[in-house]
């Protein structure tokens, strides 16, 4: 008589699928895998945990939880401590990830109180002290070193790699806070060696990935992000069924990509980004994403794409300035935009956004003739500058200090500050900010009566926005050299009134019914206007017609 059928082989044969399919980074076939195995028989623990980790790998945070809960609980009711606590803490710590706070305190503390109520001690207490150190890095530094030292010991002790790896990125982060950044850097440098060399797990392989370059933008050192952004792209290219961190790889790849002048692919990534942040709905990272879109779309001079984006942001809970403000100064709404950068700067960001946030103020607070409150932002960028030694930052800041004193009247000081700053941005490969500071360098030469070396970086800067499609700009540096500076009187009065028509946003059909004449006619007076003043397109209309107070 056969053997009757053991239950436990039900499913055996789905169940070694999904571990093949793991050892061999195949996420989605292991989740299909997994889940075909979780109808076919009761899984144990260890493989809810499996399961639990390939769901966050393709993307499915609410399944992820519900299959660790239920690993959790596997653990408790067989009475492994260790097991337990450590599902409770990856549950725990993937909530705080996502924003979902509350949940996330609940299930850290529930793994340290069964980690204490069985007086257990074992690698899970070091995964703890991670979480706590993450929140001390931006209050208290010195503080989170400690916390993460003593997590790193605990991972040495137990012998686990992810852990030790982990703490030392928190210990690097802790270093670049307190001003010890050569350290810092150097630490994270040899983290990155780890992750590449497949010491760790890939959950936590992404997490570092991600949160160093972070660091990197965070002290401006766009040299390393770049570098480490490529190597996350290839990271993530090797899995094609990754989910988790292709967000983050889409959008440091677009970072990278603006600040290198190729806008149509970094654009492309922007919205990827979003895309991928969109499903499921919520997350904390797609305002992020909706901001990068909309400062492409800004500097191309598509302003009303741009508010969209910003707007779009604001909804995911980020601040839509400095870009937004921005924008509102190129209109002309300068006492807004004003107001708006003032609020910011009177609030506390981060290094990363500060800095951002007094770039944009110089500019802004300029334009309002706020020449004092302007002077401070380019004072305070000097000093972050001076602390980090970044490139970026001595870029920006030689540039902000040369806008000053252009504004004050002391042109030949400007003209010592820009030059550097010029130099600092083609050393980055940064040809829009390069291109900005050559407009600047102009205005400087033509201060001190020098018309010829003006218009020199005048045509300069004008090819190089011509070339990255930067309208707006484009428009405006026509606006100031020799041979348009003057052009708005080859208008005809018609002219003038249809061009401010178009900076209304108005389209031909609008503008034709508005003035009574023929959609044919309008189009002849745009296109006129377009030649006569040298201008590409409707967005360079816009901003040849704000730039001379044409609009109605």
């Amino acid at each position: 008589m056969p053997a009757r059928p053991n239950p436990r082989d039900s499913g055996a044969g789905s169940l070694l699928r999904a571990r093949s399919a793991m050892s061999r980074h195949a996420w989605r076939e292991a989740y299909d895998a997994f889940a075909a195995a979780d109808l076919e028989r009761t899984l144990e623990a260890r493989d809810l945990e499996r399961f639990a980790e390939v769901a966050h790998l393709v993307g499915r945070p609410a399944e992820r939880d519900a299959i660790g809960t239920r690993a959790h609980q596997a653990h408790l009711d067989h009475g492994d401590v260790e097991g337990a606590a450590r599902t409770a803490f990856l549950i725990g710590f993937g909530l705080m990830v996502a924003g979902d706070g509350a949940r996330a305190s609940g299930w850290l503390a529930r793994a340290q109180r069964i980690l204490d109520d069985a007086n257990c001690d074992c690698v899970v207490r070091g995964y703890l002290l991670m979480p706590q150190g993450m929140r001390l890095t931006g209050q208290n530094p010195a503080e989170a070193l400690a916390t993460f030292e003593r997590a790193m010991e605990c991972g040495r002790r137990f012998n686990d790699k992810s852990l030790v790896t982990h703490a030392r990125l928190g210990i690097g982060r802790s270093l670049v806070r307190l001003d010890r950044i050569p350290e810092g850097v150097a630490l994270m440098d040899e983290v990155m060696v780890s992750v590449i060399s497949g010491e760790i797990d890939h959950v936590t392989a992404g997490a570092i990935y991600c949160a160093v370059i972070d660091a990197c933008h965070e002290i401006f050192d766009m040299r390393r992000a770049h570098e480490w952004t490529d190597a996350l792209t290839a990271w993530c290219a090797a899995q094609p069924d990754l989910v988790a961190f292709q967000a983050a790889c889409l959008l440091n790849r677009a970072s990278i990509l603006q600040l290198t002048g190729a806008w149509t692919d970094a654009l492309d990534e922007a919205r990827r980004a979003c895309e991928w942040l969109a499903d499921p709905p919520g997350q904390p990272a797609a305002g992020g994403a909706h901001y990068r879109a909309g400062e492409l779309h800004r500097i191309r001079g598509d302003f009303e794409a741009a508010e969209a984006e910003y707007r779009a942001a604001h909804a995911h809970g980020r601040e839509p300035h400095p870009g937004l403000a921005l924008i509102w100064s190129a209109k002309g709404r300068t006492d807004d935009a004003a107001k708006a950068i003032r609020r910011l700067l009177g609030e506390r960001q981060d290094t990363r956004r500060r800095v951002q946030v007094l770039d944009a103020s110089v500019e802004i607070l300029l334009a309002a003739g706020d020449v004092e409150s302007a002077s401070a932002a380019a004072e305070e960028l000097t000093q972050f500058a001076s602390r980090v030694g970044a490139p970026y930052l001595m870029a920006s800041a030689a540039r902000g200090r040369g806008a000053v004193s252009l504004a004050t009247g002391d042109a030949r000081a400007a003209l010592i500050d820009l030059e550097q700053a010029l130099d600092g941005w083609r050393a980055l490969g940064a040809p829009f900010e390069a291109a900005r500071t050559r407009v600047m360098i102009a205005l400087a030469h033509r201060a001190l009566g020098d018309e010829s070396s003006a218009s020199l970086e005048l045509d300069a800067a004008r090819r190089s926005f011509a070339e990255l499609g930067a309208s707006w700009d484009l428009a405006r540096t026509a606006a100031l050299s020799s041979q348009t500076r003057d052009a708005s009187h080859q208008l005809t009065d018609r002219e003038v009134e249809v061009l401010s028509l178009v900076a209304a946003g108005k389209t031909n059909r609008s503008i034709a019914t508005s003035l009574g004449i023929s959609e044919k006619t309008v189009a002849r007076h745009v296109s006129n206007i377009f030649t006569k003043l040298g201008l590409p397109n409707r967005a360079a209309a816009t901003a040849y017609a704000y730039e001379h107070k044409l609009v109605k």
